[in-house]
Order: C-alpha cells, then structure tokens, then sequence
C-alpha cells in the first residue's frame, strides 16, 4: 500500500514485512545511498538504520528462525507464570512461608 492510499486511511506509517526489510537492507549492502533507498522505500533514514541495527547481516531464514525463537519464548514465560502462581497458592495453602 502505498503512502496516500495510508494517509488517506488516518494510518501515519507502513508495517514492513520481514522480506521487505531484508530487501531495503539488501539494497543498502548493495552500495545505494541510505537516503536513496528511504525515498524509494517510503520508510525514512532513521527507519532503516534502525533496521540494520536490528536485522544487519540476516537473512530471510534467520529472520523467521528469530521469529519461532520469540515466540517459544513468550510461550515459556507464560508457563513459568503459571507455575509460580500455582505454587504461591499452594504453599498459602499449606501454611508454608519461606
């Protein structure tokens, strides 16, 4: 979607995908001006650095490999939340205090 399709929709920026990172980052690594690809990318020169500090050196596979990381992560936390409430309320239960 282009920028005054998403003005013109009350939205004030563009959700990148991954590939379309790693794409205007690949045209950075391939010599052209950060500035060049910021126009033609509709994303500025802070965005884009921002990505390189972010997604620098990846490819498309190492970016969904982060991806499936984060997210069995988000999963374990939850998990160990859960555990720790559930043995809070049992040793409440018991009496126990540590």
């Amino acid at each position: 979607m282009r920028r005054d399709r998403l003005w013109a929709a009350g939205v004030t920026h563009k959700l990148y995908s991954e590939n379309e990172i790693l794409g205007v980052l690949a045209q950075v690594d391939a010599g052209t001006a950060v500035g060049d690809v910021a126009r033609v990318s509709v994303a500025s020169k802070a965005t884009i650095h921002h990505w390189q500090a972010r997604y620098g050196g990846m490819i498309t596979d190492d970016a969904k490999r982060v991806r499936q990381l984060q997210e069995e992560h988000r999963c374990l936390k939850k998990v160990a939340a859960d555990l720790t409430l559930d043995n809070s309320i049992l040793k409440e239960v018991m009496g126990w205090t540590w």
